[in-house]
């Protein structure tokens, strides 16, 4: 794939992302603007042996001065005990609001540290270089930074906007087929909500294994998409929240199973169907759909239905928490048709309804 740069508007600036195959080995002209700067290294022990060599020596070469801090992998590690232990780091390491922490890793590394980025010292320089394809197509791009709390996914949070998004699109080679997996769920979702021509390609590749050689041009197409809705709406206030399809469920999922228990894009997968199932209870969106999305997620291996043992009584709790709430209605993410949806608001009451006979 040729090197490609995306300008994604952003507040208070527009920022580059810069998706190229091998980027990782020729990393250090990207660093350039950080020269003589201390860049914080946050990463998970899976990742650490894989890459960070790599961008610590990128940093050094640009004349940065690298600190390397790794941390326990999973979903539990965006936790607020974590985010305490970042603080103690920077301010041990007398880190400055002019240096600046990097995020290498998938969705929770980037989360964590860029909530970390968001609120220490009132907000510091914030890098992420995506390892997953979760990360790449979604949480890199946009400046959705927060921690999970007990009661919700997410719940502690800010928009604070990277200066830079490196991707190597061959960290996807390293990927187990769960994490890939998991991305897929965010690029269909993508397919669903924004681009009939993205989850058609989807539908005709049919398999991982055909799909797989168009990863770096699906992630370029999904931050494409993403940035665009950004730029309208960046605090999240309308359009962008259709960039939660199928999240309403997902979140809850999430939380009920015990987080890490579930991957965030195999919880949105079956989120996504349950959202075309409510959307055809409401006259939004045509039956059809929902057998449509089944049938892409079936192909792909990727899961449908709500996992055993976890009961509307445990799943409500979580959903009446969902950050599109307001009042006593929940907004849902609806499809209008495949590429188009919108929010519906639903009375708390009867999202419960719907969620004991999806059970």
């Amino acid at each position: 794939m040729p090197d490609v740069q995306i300008r994604i508007p952003g507040m208070p600036k527009e920022y580059p992302v810069v998706i190229e195959s091998g980027l990782l080995s020729r990393i250090a002209p990207q660093f350039k603007p950080f020269e003589g700067r201390k860049v914080v290294i946050i990463t998970d022990e899976n990742v650490a042996p894989l890459y960070a060599e790599k961008v610590m020596a990128g940093l050094e070469a640009a004349g940065a001065r690298p600190i390397l801090r790794i941390l326990p992998a999973g979903e539990t590690t965006k936790c607020m005990e974590q985010l305490e232990r970042i603080y103690d780091f920077l301010l041990s390491g007398g880190i400055t609001r002019t240096d600046a922490l990097l995020a290498l890793g998938g969705g929770v590394i980037g989360d964590l540290t860029g909530y970390a980025c968001a609120t220490y010292l009132r907000g510091i320089r914030f890098i992420q270089v995506p390892t997953t394809l979760l990360a790449q197509v979604d949480s890199s791009v946009g400046g959705k930074v927060a921690i999970n709390h007990p009661r919700g996914k997410n719940l502690l949070g800010a928009f604070y906007q990277p200066e830079l998004v490196l991707i190597d699109t061959d960290t996807l080679n390293t990927l187990d087929q769960r994490q890939v997996g998991a991305g897929l769920g965010e690029v269909i979702k993508y397919g669903c909500i924004l681009d009939a021509a993205l989850f058609e390609q989807i539908e005709a590749c049919g398999s991982r294994q055909f799909l797989a050689p168009l990863y770096p041009e699906i992630v370029a197409r999904c931050i494409e998409l993403k940035g665009q809705v950004v730029y309208e709406d960046p605090y999240d206030r309308g359009l962008r929240m259709i960039l939660n399809f199928g999240h309403t469920l997902a979140h809850a999922i999430e939380n009920a199973a015990g987080y890490g228990e579930i991957l965030h894009g195999e919880a949105v997968c079956i989120g996504m169907v349950a959202a075309a199932a409510w959307g055809a209870r409401l006259g939004v969106t045509p039956p059809e759909i929902e057998s449509r999305i089944r049938q892409v997620l079936t192909a792909y291996a990727l899961p449908t239905e709500v996992p055993a043992g976890l009961t509307a009584e445990k799943l409500f709790p979580s959903l009446a928490l969902d950050k599109k709430a307001s009042g006593k209605d929940i907004r849902i993410v609806c499809l209008e048709a495949i590429g188009r949806s919108r929010t519906v608001p639903v009375p708390a009451a009867r999202l419960k309804e719907f969620m004991a006979k999806l059970l």
